[in-house]
């Protein structure tokens, strides 16, 4: 295991502290996860069967759930350090109102672009690459703007 450097320690005391660790581990558990320790003092959750969200991994706190078993192998380095920004991401945000933010980046992101991270400060912040996204370039306002209200012209 690698040792915690300082930064990792204070994201690790943080997340515990304003009990979004403990809000992983809650669902973790009632999802049923198989719980490994991870680098960094992350916590992998293995075997998420919920619906929402959609992608393979996401991140409570310092737990990461993954939507894979762990006898599928060692998840990629690349998402693991994308998902490690993100639980220092919930630190910085003093938790649990990250996703509450999260969510608002993500919904003004599928407006603008069509997809929810290509825009997202958190998901960019985390490396769109890292986590598998696709930069998707920004649409005219016109485009969101119809997409909302729906088409000039209809009842």
């Amino acid at each position: 295991m690698i040792p915690m450097v300082p930064a990792h320690r204070t994201r690790w005391l943080l997340n515990w502290l304003n009990l979004s660790t403990g809000a992983g581990l809650l669902l973790a558990k009632a999802k049923r996860c198989d719980l490994r320790p991870g680098p960094e003092g992350l916590l992998l959750a293995f075997g998420y069967t919920g619906t929402l969200p959609v992608a393979s991994a996401f991140t409570v706190g310092n737990v990461i759930l993954f939507r894979g078993s762990a006898a599928n192998g060692a998840p990629r380095p690349a998402l693991l350090a994308h998902e490690a920004r993100h639980s220092t991401q919930y630190a910085l945000c003093l938790g649990l109102p990250f996703l509450p933010l999260y969510f608002a980046a993500a919904a003004f992101s599928l407006l603008r672009t069509g997809d929810p991270a290509s825009v997202n400060p958190f998901e960019r912040g985390a490396g769109l690459a890292d986590g598998g996204y696709v930069q998707r370039p920004v649409r005219p306002l016109s485009t969101t703007l119809s997409a909302v209200f729906g088409k000039k012209g209809s009842p």
